[in-house]
């Protein structure tokens, strides 16, 4: 999965991208509003930590035009503006969540899993998929009750098939979720890790969409 966050403060950003990475979230930083402009046209997001004083633009009003644009993208405002007016404004300008500065990032990881969970349609972290249990929040994974050890780059990738709820994603999408758009790697790289993920965790859990992609196995399922 993949987050923008958009912060003009160096070491905060760089705090929450360690702590992202951490967690097995891929993460794109935008120290300003037309850096942000410019990163949500490029690509697509699973959601976004919004600070609202930026250098270039006030975070309210550029949350206000994504929503009058229909960008639906989850947003998590993080933000030195304490008082209840503030809060209760960007929760009507169409933030999903209202976190104030100085924050705990234990607490920021966990309120962005809540808006991941509650995007993809989950009431839980912990889901089952085929004979699978996924814990989405500790990056955990059991097959037949037996916990499966998977590098890095295969649980953002799992992390990408559950987010997407049975969507199709491309292999550029699940290679932008893996490495990102700056780094050079080989182009059968998505497809080496779908054949790792297969041979732990079950053929049947991803399905090849010819010519489009990947998705989790229809006949697979996921339940919380």
């Amino acid at each position: 999965m993949h987050i923008l966050i958009v912060e003009d403060n160096a070491p905060v950003a760089t705090g929450i991208q360690t702590a992202l990475e951490l967690h097995g979230l891929r993460s794109d930083w935008a120290d300003g509003a037309d850096a942000a402009q410019a990163h949500v046209a490029a690509r697509s997001y699973d959601a976004c930590v919004l600070d609202l004083g930026l250098p270039d633009g006030d975070g309210m009003q550029l949350l206000r035009r994504w929503r009058a644009a229909g960008l639906m993208l989850p947003v998590l405002i993080l933000s030195a503006r304490t008082t209840l007016q503030d809060k209760v404004e960007g929760l009507q300008s169409g933030s999903d969540d209202y976190l104030t500065k100085p924050f705990d990032l234990p607490e920021l990881i966990a309120r962005l899993h809540a808006l991941l969970r509650r995007a993809g349609g989950r009431s839980g972290d912990r889901i089952r998929v085929a004979d699978c249990e996924i814990d989405m929040l500790q990056g955990m994974v059991w097959r037949h009750g037996q916990r499966v050890e998977l590098a890095r780059r295969e649980w953002a990738l799992l992390q990408a098939l559950v987010q997407a709820h049975g969507r199709v994603l491309s292999p550029a999408q699940l290679h932008d979720s893996l490495y990102g758009l700056e780094q050079d790697v080989e182009s059968n790289t998505v497809n080496v890790h779908v054949h790792h993920l297969r041979r732990k965790l079950g053929a049947e859990l991803i399905e090849t969409v010819r010519g489009q992609g990947f998705r989790l196995g229809c006949s697979a399922g996921a339940s919380p």
